[in-house]
């Protein structure tokens, strides 16, 4: 695990530095503090990286500006703010979690465990998919994307206007982070439910899933029967 800290104070760095260690002992290949936003960017276009821990007030600096640049990574973002009002917009955004301060190891932990669970959130918190494009950031809202397809370490954003996106989070990650209104139908797909126009089987016994706007999305062996009854 890969972590970068982005935490203006430095004893509340610290304890989330020992918090962290204790938490993942030899799990952790490397630990980064940042204390400002600019070097946190900086960080973040330089290196490889599984999780930031971030603040969202660095010296008067907004976080969000971080944030928005965050999550559009591979990695997923975990915030750790005093600003609990702020929590809402945090989820909308694509964090995978938010901490609020003041907070124990347990809470830490708890946070920890979802960068691994390969589990969706248990809400529809998560509003915008940020990519990065021109090289600048925009917001796409989760409502305007049909399905989402696995493109290696990468996932393709396929929208309703016919446009396609490209995303730098893995198909993984992005199950972690989008609404029960998403099922993963096959290895490589993940689809919005509502989408879904009808259920067939295809020459060859392949289980096919045709959306509204005609496209065609294979099914896997596995996730046929339990697609079926929750399309149903």
């Amino acid at each position: 695990m890969r972590i970068l800290i982005v935490e203006d104070e430095l004893r509340i760095a610290k304890r989330i530095e020992r918090m962290t260690r204790a938490i993942f002992g030899n799990g952790l290949q490397s630990l980064k503090h940042s204390n400002t936003l600019d070097e946190a960017l900086r960080f973040i276009e330089n290196n490889a990286l599984d999780l930031v821990l971030l603040d969202l007030n660095l010296n008067g600096d907004n976080g969000f500006d971080l944030l928005t640049t965050a999550v559009s990574e591979s990695f997923h973002t975990i915030v750790i703010s005093a600003y609990k009002d702020q929590a809402i917009t945090a989820f909308e955004h694509g964090v995978l979690d938010f901490v609020p301060k003041p907070f124990n190891q347990d809470r830490l932990a708890q946070a920890f465990d979802r960068v691994n669970a390969k589990e969706k959130m248990e809400n529809d918190a998560i509003k915008f998919l940020a990519i990065k494009k021109r090289g600048r950031i925009q917001l796409v809202p989760v409502e305007d994307v049909i399905y989402i397809k696995g493109a290696g370490a990468y996932t393709e954003l396929f929208l309703a206007d016919g446009n396609k996106e490209l995303h730098d989070k893995s198909l993984e990650k992005l199950e972690q982070l989008l609404s029960y209104a998403f099922e993963r139908i096959h290895k490589s797909f993940l689809v919005k439910m509502s989408e879904i126009k009808d259920i067939s089987i295809a020459s060859g016994s392949k289980y096919m899933a045709e959306l509204k706007n005609g496209a065609l999305i294979p099914i896997g062996r596995t996730k046929y029967k339990d697609l079926k009854a929750k399309w149903i």
